[in-house]
Protein backbone atom coordinates (compact mmCIF):
# COMPACT_ATOMS: atom_id res chain seq x y z
CA UNK A 1 0.00 0.00 0.00
CA UNK A 2 2.86 2.48 0.85
CA UNK A 3 4.45 2.30 -2.58
CA UNK A 4 0.86 2.29 -4.24
CA UNK A 5 0.05 5.43 -2.52
CA UNK A 6 3.46 7.37 -3.02
CA UNK A 7 2.91 6.44 -6.44
CA UNK A 8 -0.69 7.99 -6.03
CA UNK A 9 0.66 11.08 -4.52
CA UNK A 10 3.86 12.19 -6.62
CA UNK A 11 2.38 14.01 -9.27
CA UNK A 12 0.10 16.03 -6.01
CA UNK A 13 3.64 16.60 -4.40
CA UNK A 14 5.67 17.66 -7.27
CA UNK A 15 2.90 20.22 -7.74
CA UNK A 16 1.99 21.52 -4.71
CA UNK A 17 6.24 21.77 -3.52
CA UNK A 18 8.28 21.27 -6.20
CA UNK A 19 7.29 22.92 -9.27
CA UNK A 20 7.77 26.14 -7.20
CA UNK A 21 10.91 25.43 -6.23
CA UNK A 22 12.31 24.48 -10.07
CA UNK A 23 10.50 24.00 -12.47
CA UNK A 24 12.86 22.61 -14.84
CA UNK A 25 14.02 19.85 -12.22
CA UNK A 26 10.75 19.09 -10.85
CA UNK A 27 10.65 15.57 -12.20
CA UNK A 28 13.93 14.87 -11.37
CA UNK A 29 13.41 16.08 -7.92
CA UNK A 30 10.15 13.50 -7.44
CA UNK A 31 12.22 10.63 -8.88
CA UNK A 32 15.01 11.23 -6.41
CA UNK A 33 12.37 11.33 -3.32
CA UNK A 34 10.61 8.47 -4.57
CA UNK A 35 13.91 6.43 -5.20
CA UNK A 36 15.48 7.00 -1.78
CA UNK A 37 13.06 4.78 -0.24
CA UNK A 38 14.68 2.28 -2.21
CA UNK A 39 17.58 3.08 -0.76
CA UNK A 40 16.61 3.00 2.44
CA UNK A 41 15.20 -0.39 0.86
CA UNK A 42 18.36 -1.62 0.39
CA UNK A 43 20.53 -0.58 3.16
CA UNK A 44 18.27 -2.17 5.30
CA UNK A 45 18.18 -5.40 3.12
CA UNK A 46 21.91 -5.52 3.09
CA UNK A 47 22.84 -4.75 7.40
CA UNK A 48 19.71 -6.38 8.44
CA UNK A 49 19.61 -9.61 6.59
CA UNK A 50 22.67 -10.80 7.88
CA UNK A 51 21.82 -10.31 11.81
CA UNK A 52 17.91 -11.15 11.06
CA UNK A 53 18.44 -14.16 13.69
CA UNK A 54 20.25 -11.96 15.73
CA UNK A 55 17.74 -9.08 15.94
CA UNK A 56 14.76 -11.63 15.84
CA UNK A 57 11.91 -11.82 13.32
CA UNK A 58 9.54 -10.15 15.50
CA UNK A 59 11.86 -6.92 16.49
CA UNK A 60 12.60 -6.66 12.87
CA UNK A 61 8.94 -6.92 12.20
CA UNK A 62 7.76 -3.84 14.76
CA UNK A 63 10.84 -1.98 13.45
CA UNK A 64 9.00 -1.56 10.23
CA UNK A 65 5.96 -0.47 11.83
CA UNK A 66 7.55 2.34 13.28
CA UNK A 67 9.14 3.62 10.31
CA UNK A 68 6.11 3.32 8.48
CA UNK A 69 4.63 5.42 10.27
CA UNK A 70 7.16 7.77 11.33
CA UNK A 71 8.23 8.42 7.65
CA UNK A 72 4.45 8.68 6.10
CA UNK A 73 4.22 11.67 8.81
CA UNK A 74 7.49 13.50 7.71
CA UNK A 75 5.97 13.27 4.12
CA UNK A 76 2.14 14.41 5.27
CA UNK A 77 3.65 17.34 7.97
CA UNK A 78 6.66 18.52 5.48
CA UNK A 79 4.54 21.54 4.76
CA UNK A 80 4.48 22.33 8.75
CA UNK A 81 8.02 21.16 9.48
CA UNK A 82 10.13 23.18 6.94
CA UNK A 83 9.58 26.46 4.84
CA UNK A 84 10.73 26.73 1.03
CA UNK A 85 13.54 24.29 0.01
CA UNK A 86 13.73 22.78 3.24
CA UNK A 87 10.08 21.06 2.63
CA UNK A 88 11.84 18.54 0.22
CA UNK A 89 14.50 17.85 3.13
CA UNK A 90 11.48 16.16 5.04
CA UNK A 91 9.74 14.82 2.05
CA UNK A 92 13.13 13.12 1.32
CA UNK A 93 13.22 11.76 4.90
CA UNK A 94 10.24 10.44 5.42
CA UNK A 95 10.67 8.62 1.94
CA UNK A 96 13.68 7.24 3.23
CA UNK A 97 12.14 6.01 6.56
CA UNK A 98 9.53 4.56 4.97
CA UNK A 99 12.19 2.65 2.47
CA UNK A 100 14.04 1.01 6.33
CA UNK A 101 10.36 0.02 7.29
CA UNK A 102 10.19 -1.82 3.80
CA UNK A 103 13.37 -3.59 3.86
CA UNK A 104 12.65 -4.60 7.41
CA UNK A 105 9.74 -6.25 5.91
CA UNK A 106 11.37 -7.87 3.28
CA UNK A 107 14.91 -8.84 5.21
CA UNK A 108 12.37 -10.98 7.08
CA UNK A 109 9.17 -12.54 5.12
CA UNK A 110 11.44 -13.92 2.42
CA UNK A 111 13.62 -15.86 5.08
CA UNK A 112 10.58 -16.73 7.06
CA UNK A 113 8.52 -18.01 4.02
CA UNK A 114 11.71 -20.73 3.15
CA UNK A 115 12.60 -21.81 6.20
CA UNK A 116 8.95 -22.87 6.78
CA UNK A 117 8.34 -23.91 2.91
CA UNK A 118 11.42 -25.63 1.85
CA UNK A 119 10.31 -28.02 -0.82
CA UNK A 120 8.66 -25.74 -2.51
CA UNK A 121 10.37 -21.93 -2.18
CA UNK A 122 9.59 -20.83 -6.03
CA UNK A 123 5.84 -21.39 -5.85
CA UNK A 124 5.06 -20.12 -1.88
CA UNK A 125 7.45 -17.13 -2.55
CA UNK A 126 5.70 -16.27 -5.61
CA UNK A 127 2.59 -16.72 -3.36
CA UNK A 128 3.66 -14.41 -0.89
CA UNK A 129 4.30 -11.76 -3.41
CA UNK A 130 0.90 -12.23 -5.35
CA UNK A 131 0.13 -9.71 -1.56
CA UNK A 132 2.70 -7.27 -3.01
CA UNK A 133 0.47 -6.64 -6.04
CA UNK A 134 -2.65 -6.96 -3.59
CA UNK A 135 -1.41 -4.05 -2.03
CA UNK A 136 -0.56 -1.75 -4.39
CA UNK A 137 -4.41 -2.56 -5.95
CA UNK A 138 -5.96 -1.45 -2.36
CA UNK A 139 -3.18 1.66 -2.22
CA UNK A 140 -3.76 2.62 -5.56
CA UNK A 141 -7.67 2.22 -5.45
CA UNK A 142 -7.96 3.92 -2.11
CA UNK A 143 -5.62 6.60 -3.40
CA UNK A 144 -8.23 6.99 -6.48
CA UNK A 145 -11.45 7.17 -4.52
CA UNK A 146 -9.95 9.25 -1.50
CA UNK A 147 -8.52 11.95 -4.50
CA UNK A 148 -12.22 11.88 -6.51
CA UNK A 149 -13.62 12.84 -2.58
CA UNK A 150 -11.54 15.91 -2.67
CA UNK A 151 -9.40 14.89 0.10
CA UNK A 152 -6.42 16.09 -0.01
CA UNK A 153 -2.82 14.14 -0.85
CA UNK A 154 -1.58 14.54 2.76
CA UNK A 155 -5.13 12.46 3.78
CA UNK A 156 -4.55 10.03 0.98
CA UNK A 157 -0.74 9.08 2.26
CA UNK A 158 -1.24 8.81 5.75
CA UNK A 159 -4.12 5.71 5.06
CA UNK A 160 -0.76 3.67 4.97
CA UNK A 161 -1.02 4.72 8.56
CA UNK A 162 -3.94 2.14 9.64
CA UNK A 163 -2.27 -0.95 8.20
CA UNK A 164 0.92 -0.30 9.73
CA UNK A 165 -0.98 0.03 13.23
CA UNK A 166 -2.48 -3.42 12.37
CA UNK A 167 0.46 -4.71 11.16
CA UNK A 168 2.56 -4.02 14.34
CA UNK A 169 -0.64 -5.28 16.44
CA UNK A 170 -0.77 -8.27 14.75
CA UNK A 171 3.37 -9.60 15.72
CA UNK A 172 2.92 -8.46 19.19
CA UNK A 173 1.61 -11.87 19.70
CA UNK A 174 2.98 -14.10 17.60
CA UNK A 175 5.73 -17.02 17.44
CA UNK A 176 8.48 -16.96 14.88
CA UNK A 177 10.27 -20.01 13.65
CA UNK A 178 14.34 -20.06 12.80
CA UNK A 179 15.94 -19.36 9.32
CA UNK A 180 16.64 -22.57 7.00
CA UNK A 181 20.34 -21.59 7.59
CA UNK A 182 20.05 -21.56 11.46
CA UNK A 183 17.73 -24.68 12.14
CA UNK A 184 20.39 -26.54 9.67
CA UNK A 185 23.49 -25.75 12.03
CA UNK A 186 25.19 -23.48 8.93
CA UNK A 187 27.18 -20.99 11.55
CA UNK A 188 26.89 -17.00 10.74
CA UNK A 189 30.45 -17.13 9.23
CA UNK A 190 29.74 -20.02 6.80
CA UNK A 191 27.03 -17.71 5.32
CA UNK A 192 28.69 -14.83 4.88
CA UNK A 193 31.73 -16.90 3.56
CA UNK A 194 29.25 -18.48 1.56
CA UNK A 195 29.44 -15.65 -1.37
CA UNK A 196 33.27 -16.07 -1.78
CA UNK A 197 32.89 -19.51 -2.19
CA UNK A 198 30.10 -19.56 -4.61
CA UNK A 199 31.17 -17.06 -7.32
CA UNK A 200 28.17 -18.20 -9.56
CA UNK A 201 26.03 -15.78 -7.30
CA UNK A 202 27.29 -12.84 -8.67
CA UNK A 203 25.32 -13.57 -12.17
CA UNK A 204 22.27 -13.59 -10.22
CA UNK A 205 23.29 -10.88 -8.54
CA UNK A 206 23.90 -8.49 -11.56
CA UNK A 207 21.05 -9.96 -12.91
CA UNK A 208 18.68 -8.60 -10.45
CA UNK A 209 19.78 -5.39 -11.04
CA UNK A 210 18.11 -5.36 -14.34
CA UNK A 211 14.53 -7.51 -13.42
CA UNK A 212 13.57 -5.03 -10.35
CA UNK A 213 14.24 -1.60 -12.54
CA UNK A 214 12.00 -3.55 -15.47
CA UNK A 215 9.52 -4.17 -13.00
CA UNK A 216 9.37 -1.59 -10.07
CA UNK A 217 10.68 1.51 -11.41
CA UNK A 218 8.45 1.79 -14.22
CA UNK A 219 5.53 1.35 -11.68
CA UNK A 220 6.71 4.31 -9.14
CA UNK A 221 7.31 6.26 -12.24
CA UNK A 222 4.15 5.54 -14.59
CA UNK A 223 0.95 8.28 -12.87
CA UNK A 224 4.06 11.00 -13.33
CA UNK A 225 4.92 9.83 -16.70
CA UNK A 226 1.93 8.26 -18.15
CA UNK A 227 -1.18 10.44 -17.16
CA UNK A 228 -0.47 12.70 -19.48
CA UNK A 229 0.73 10.37 -22.51
CA UNK A 230 -2.60 8.22 -22.21
CA UNK A 231 -5.75 10.50 -21.26
CA UNK A 232 -6.02 8.66 -17.73
CA UNK A 233 -4.50 8.16 -14.27
CA UNK A 234 -1.46 6.28 -15.37
CA UNK A 235 -2.16 4.92 -10.99
CA UNK A 236 -5.22 3.01 -12.69
CA UNK A 237 -2.79 1.22 -14.92
CA UNK A 238 -0.47 0.00 -12.38
CA UNK A 239 -3.68 -1.06 -10.16
CA UNK A 240 -4.57 -3.03 -13.33
CA UNK A 241 -1.10 -4.61 -14.00
CA UNK A 242 -1.13 -5.25 -10.22
CA UNK A 243 -4.52 -6.98 -10.45
CA UNK A 244 -3.11 -9.42 -13.05
CA UNK A 245 0.00 -10.00 -11.04
CA UNK A 246 -1.94 -11.53 -8.16
CA UNK A 247 -4.01 -13.74 -9.80
CA UNK A 248 -0.51 -14.95 -12.03
CA UNK A 249 1.27 -15.12 -9.02
CA UNK A 250 -0.71 -18.50 -7.30
CA UNK A 251 0.36 -20.35 -10.69
CA UNK A 252 4.27 -19.76 -10.46
CA UNK A 253 4.87 -23.15 -9.48
CA UNK A 254 3.08 -24.84 -12.92
CA UNK A 255 5.01 -22.52 -14.80
CA UNK A 256 8.51 -23.33 -13.15
CA UNK A 257 7.76 -27.06 -13.40
CA UNK A 258 7.41 -26.96 -17.12
CA UNK A 259 9.95 -24.34 -17.48
CA UNK A 260 12.37 -24.31 -14.39
CA UNK A 261 13.61 -20.80 -13.43
CA UNK A 262 15.77 -19.26 -15.48
CA UNK A 263 13.36 -20.36 -18.82
CA UNK A 264 10.73 -18.50 -16.56
CA UNK A 265 12.66 -15.63 -16.55
CA UNK A 266 14.03 -15.66 -19.92
CA UNK A 267 10.27 -15.27 -21.29
CA UNK A 268 9.33 -12.94 -18.53
CA UNK A 269 12.38 -10.72 -20.13
CA UNK A 270 10.67 -10.72 -23.63
CA UNK A 271 7.60 -9.72 -22.98
CA UNK A 272 9.09 -7.19 -20.35
CA UNK A 273 10.68 -5.99 -23.32
CA UNK A 274 8.13 -5.66 -25.51
CA UNK A 275 5.51 -4.09 -22.99
CA UNK A 276 7.66 -1.00 -21.99
CA UNK A 277 8.08 -0.28 -25.70
CA UNK A 278 4.47 -0.51 -26.10
CA UNK A 279 3.77 1.96 -23.10
CA UNK A 280 6.35 4.29 -24.30
CA UNK A 281 4.18 4.76 -28.06
CA UNK A 282 0.69 4.16 -26.34
CA UNK A 283 -1.71 7.30 -26.57
CA UNK A 284 -4.99 6.55 -25.28
CA UNK A 285 -6.51 4.16 -22.52
CA UNK A 286 -7.51 1.21 -25.13
CA UNK A 287 -3.55 1.01 -26.09
CA UNK A 288 -2.26 1.74 -22.91
CA UNK A 289 -4.52 -1.02 -20.95
CA UNK A 290 -2.69 -3.23 -24.41
CA UNK A 291 0.46 -2.62 -23.29
CA UNK A 292 0.14 -2.69 -19.61
CA UNK A 293 -1.21 -6.30 -19.84
CA UNK A 294 1.78 -7.24 -21.94
CA UNK A 295 4.08 -5.46 -19.54
CA UNK A 296 2.64 -6.74 -16.25
CA UNK A 297 2.42 -10.76 -17.79
CA UNK A 298 6.42 -10.20 -18.66
CA UNK A 299 7.48 -8.67 -15.25
CA UNK A 300 5.05 -10.78 -12.89
CA UNK A 301 7.23 -13.36 -11.88
CA UNK A 302 10.76 -12.05 -11.92
CA UNK A 303 11.06 -10.62 -7.75
CA UNK A 304 9.75 -13.60 -5.89
CA UNK A 305 11.50 -15.88 -8.55
CA UNK A 306 14.86 -14.34 -8.36
CA UNK A 307 14.58 -14.96 -4.55
CA UNK A 308 13.52 -18.82 -5.04
CA UNK A 309 16.51 -18.86 -7.52
CA UNK A 310 18.89 -17.86 -5.02
CA UNK A 311 17.45 -19.78 -2.27
CA UNK A 312 17.44 -22.66 -4.01
CA UNK A 313 20.98 -22.69 -5.27
CA UNK A 314 22.81 -21.23 -2.39
CA UNK A 315 20.86 -22.50 0.75
CA UNK A 316 23.82 -22.01 2.83
CA UNK A 317 23.71 -18.61 2.06
CA UNK A 318 20.83 -18.13 4.39
CA UNK A 319 18.88 -14.54 4.88
CA UNK A 320 22.26 -12.91 4.11
CA UNK A 321 22.58 -14.02 0.30
CA UNK A 322 18.40 -13.82 -0.30
CA UNK A 323 19.12 -10.18 1.36
CA UNK A 324 21.93 -9.39 -1.33
CA UNK A 325 19.58 -10.05 -3.96
CA UNK A 326 17.09 -7.98 -2.50
CA UNK A 327 19.39 -4.90 -1.77
CA UNK A 328 20.48 -5.40 -5.47
CA UNK A 329 16.79 -4.62 -6.95
CA UNK A 330 15.93 -1.75 -4.82
CA UNK A 331 19.82 -0.25 -5.33
CA UNK A 332 18.70 -0.53 -8.69
CA UNK A 333 15.64 1.19 -8.47
CA UNK A 334 17.33 4.51 -6.18
CA UNK A 335 19.82 4.29 -9.43
CA UNK A 336 17.15 4.07 -12.14
CA UNK A 337 13.99 6.80 -11.20
CA UNK A 338 16.40 9.81 -11.31
CA UNK A 339 18.11 8.67 -14.48
CA UNK A 340 13.65 8.36 -15.43
CA UNK A 341 13.37 11.54 -14.30
CA UNK A 342 16.50 13.28 -15.87
CA UNK A 343 15.30 12.33 -19.42
CA UNK A 344 11.80 13.44 -18.65
CA UNK A 345 13.38 16.64 -17.38
CA UNK A 346 15.63 16.87 -20.62
CA UNK A 347 13.00 15.87 -23.00
CA UNK A 348 10.71 18.24 -21.74
CA UNK A 349 13.17 21.09 -22.13
CA UNK A 350 14.09 20.39 -25.51
CA UNK A 351 10.64 19.61 -26.88
CA UNK A 352 9.37 22.93 -25.52
CA UNK A 353 12.27 24.75 -26.27
CA UNK A 354 14.31 25.60 -23.20
CA UNK A 355 13.42 26.81 -19.70
CA UNK A 356 11.63 30.11 -20.25
CA UNK A 357 9.72 28.45 -23.14
CA UNK A 358 8.34 25.91 -20.71
CA UNK A 359 7.75 27.96 -18.19
CA UNK A 360 5.50 29.97 -20.44
CA UNK A 361 3.19 26.64 -21.03
CA UNK A 362 0.19 25.89 -20.02
CA UNK A 363 -2.66 23.96 -20.76
CA UNK A 364 -2.79 21.51 -24.37
CA UNK A 365 0.33 22.61 -25.10
CA UNK A 366 2.11 21.79 -22.02
CA UNK A 367 0.25 18.52 -22.02
CA UNK A 368 1.99 17.76 -25.62
CA UNK A 369 5.86 18.06 -24.16
CA UNK A 370 4.62 16.17 -21.02
CA UNK A 371 3.40 13.40 -22.86
CA UNK A 372 6.65 13.17 -25.27
CA UNK A 373 9.06 13.48 -22.51
CA UNK A 374 7.14 10.36 -21.03
CA UNK A 375 7.68 8.44 -24.28
CA UNK A 376 11.22 9.02 -24.12
CA UNK A 377 11.67 7.68 -20.61
CA UNK A 378 9.74 5.04 -20.92
CA UNK A 379 11.92 3.75 -24.05
CA UNK A 380 15.08 4.38 -21.86
CA UNK A 381 13.90 1.88 -19.34
CA UNK A 382 12.61 -0.88 -22.38
CA UNK A 383 16.08 -1.22 -23.18
CA UNK A 384 16.45 -3.43 -20.03
CA UNK A 385 14.79 -6.38 -20.51
CA UNK A 386 16.62 -6.51 -23.78
CA UNK A 387 19.84 -7.50 -21.89
CA UNK A 388 17.85 -10.04 -19.54
CA UNK A 389 16.65 -12.31 -22.50
CA UNK A 390 20.61 -13.14 -23.14
CA UNK A 391 21.15 -13.80 -19.76
CA UNK A 392 18.61 -16.13 -18.66
CA UNK A 393 18.59 -17.65 -22.40
CA UNK A 394 22.03 -18.88 -21.28
CA UNK A 395 21.42 -19.60 -17.98
CA UNK A 396 18.86 -21.91 -18.91
CA UNK A 397 20.67 -23.90 -21.38
CA UNK A 398 23.47 -23.93 -19.13
CA UNK A 399 21.29 -25.16 -16.57
CA UNK A 400 19.49 -27.80 -19.42
CA UNK A 401 23.05 -29.20 -20.47
CA UNK A 402 24.16 -30.00 -16.45
CA UNK A 403 21.39 -31.75 -15.89
CA UNK A 404 21.41 -33.77 -19.30
CA UNK A 405 24.85 -35.04 -18.44
CA UNK A 406 24.41 -36.08 -14.92
CA UNK A 407 21.84 -38.34 -15.90
CA UNK A 408 23.87 -39.97 -18.37
CA UNK A 409 26.43 -40.33 -16.00
CA UNK A 410 23.87 -42.25 -13.66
Amino acid sequence: MSAALRAAVAGDIKTSYLDGMDLAHSGALIAEALGVSFLGFAITLFLGSPLLDIIGMKRMLLIAAFCFIVGTGLVVFSGLLGTGASIYSFIWGGMLLSGVGWGCVEATINPLTTALYQEEKTHRLNVLHAWWPAGIVVGGLSGVFASELGLSWQMVLSLVVIPAGIFAYMCMGMTFPQTERAEKGVSFGQMMLEVVRRPSFLVWFGAMFLTAASELAPGQWVDVALTKLVGMRGVLLLVYVSGLMFVMRHFAGVLVHRLSNPGLLMFSSLLGACGLYLLSVANSPVTALVAATVWGIGVCYMWPTMLASVSERYPRGGSWMIGLIGSAGALSIYFVLPRLGAVYDQAKLEAAGGAEALAQLSGQPLDDVLAQAASESFQLVAVLPVVLIAVFGLLWVFERRSRIMKKQEV
